[in-house]
């Protein structure tokens, strides 16, 4: 099922174009990670579906409606990059006026509070919390109502990496309980096991939406081998493989996709001169900037 639809949708401002022809779709249970650098457009683009910026060329839908209306508000979580809350209030007062903003009862704001760890704090005053614990009250924000769709906009800023590891173990409870997922991050090497697609914007277009391994592949950037061997034998092996002998006991390659195989194959037959072999593909960091290349126009 199509949660979030967005059709060609551009947002220009006087001769400024912010975003430009930018078409997605995301379904139930898709974790999306948005990636591009400040003024790519990524938050102009969530603020278009919040409804909170008028589209100007394009469409947008969320479960069918456009952005702003009831359905789609209702439907949608959302944590901004920066949260502010009310620095007299503890969490646990927050919470709970926007649970009732929501419609929603006050006791899920109690159970949200003990989920993104903050059943110890819940009583203290906002002003007294850390970055990461406002944060995460954010977090909490965003998951009442049971959200058909979470835009999260830089969310794990702030925290430590266990409050990170946490944060996406949350996400991945939404995604398999149906909700559409948009994350928007410049933390790069911690969605590359977490999201199921990455959408990489530059200067408001959209230039690559596919799966890891599917860019990967488009990319053709190549998989670096380290075969370890003994310092006796790592010339052997290097003649052998046509690798590069490094840090005297290591030898290194670069192979493309199809290529792999053979060589692991050519390795293996080496026998017991090798020790241990290291594969590593691009990374989603490698990735985004083969992707993010300049553009004509202005932003």
């Amino acid at each position: 099922m199509t949660i979030l639809s967005i059709e060609h949708v551009s947002k220009t401002y006087g001769k400024l174009h912010s975003v430009r022809d930018v078409s997605l779709e995301l379904g139930a249970g898709e974790r999306i990670a948005l990636l591009g650098h400040n003024g790519a457009g990524k938050t102009t683009l969530m603020r278009m579906i919040l409804g909170l910026t008028p589209v100007s060329a394009g469409q947008i839908r969320v479960l069918g409606r456009a952005p702003g209306s009831r359905k789609a508000r209702t439907a949608i979580g959302f944590l901004p990059e920066s949260v502010a809350f009310h620095g007299a209030l503890t969490g646990r007062e927050q919470l709970h006026h926007f649970a009732r903003l929501k419609g929603v009862k006050t006791a899920l704001a109690d159970t949200l509070l003990e989920r993104v760890g903050l059943t110890h704090a819940m009583n203290r005053k906002i002003r007294t919390y850390s970055k990461g614990m406002r944060q995460r009250i954010g977090l909490a924000q965003a998951l009442l109502g049971q959200p058909r769709l979470a835009l999260l906009d830089e969310p794990t800023s702030g925290l430590d990496p266990i409050s990170r590891h946490e944060f996406y173990d949350i996400v991945d409870d939404l995604a398999k309980g149906g909700t559409a997922v948009l994350l928007s991050s410049h933390a790069l090497t911690e969605l590359e096991s977490r999201t199921d697609r990455i959408a990489i914007m530059s200067k408001g277009h959209l230039l690559a939406n596919d799966s890891l391994a599917a860019l990967r592949h488009a990319a053709r950037l190549p998989i670096r081998v380290k075969v370890r061997a003994t310092a006796e034998t790592a010339d052997q092996v290097a003649d052998a493989l046509g690798g590069t002998r490094v840090n005297g006991a290591s030898v290194s390659l670069e192979v493309q996709q199809e290529q792999k195989l053979s060589l692991l194959g050519q390795i293996t037959g080496l026998g017991d001169v090798v020790k241990d072999i290291d594969v590593t593909p691009a990374s989603l960091e490698e990735l985004y900037r083969h992707y993010s290349v300049p553009t004509k126009g202005g932003e």
